[in-house]
């Protein structure tokens, strides 16, 4: 992936602290009429401390400030915590899209927003 790509407008990445340490990142690109999160992390001991759920926010609220009518994601099957995170703040399954739309272990979400 092209760290282009996610240059403002079009994209933003997102990193999270405590205090110089990095826990925490997430980025979004624009993708035609969508924006689509890539790059959802955060490290193990951060984990449950709201981390994930403030970059998402701050994610969506941008991609809403730049026009964008939905987010997009693709996640693994194999990562349940994650997908958990983004049904409970509104995501839903969407047809496949991508690079992943043929791997059967993919799992497709949006959120109007």
């Amino acid at each position: 992936m092209d760290p282009a790509e996610f240059a403002p407008p079009q994209g933003i990445f997102l990193i999270g602290y405590t205090g110089a340490l990095p826990v925490a990142c997430g980025g979004r690109r624009d993708h035609g009429g969508d924006a689509e999160i890539k790059r959802m992390f955060v490290v193990p001991s951060a984990r449950g401390k709201g981390f994930a759920r403030r970059i998402l926010a701050e994610l969506e609220r941008t991609a809403a400030a730049s026009g964008r009518a939905r987010m997009v994601l693709e996640t693994r099957a194999k990562q349940p915590e994650a997908i958990t995170l983004y049904r409970s703040a509104g995501y839903h399954d969407i047809p496949k899209f991508g690079f992943y739309r043929d791997y059967a272990s993919s799992v497709f979400l949006g959120k109007p927003l």
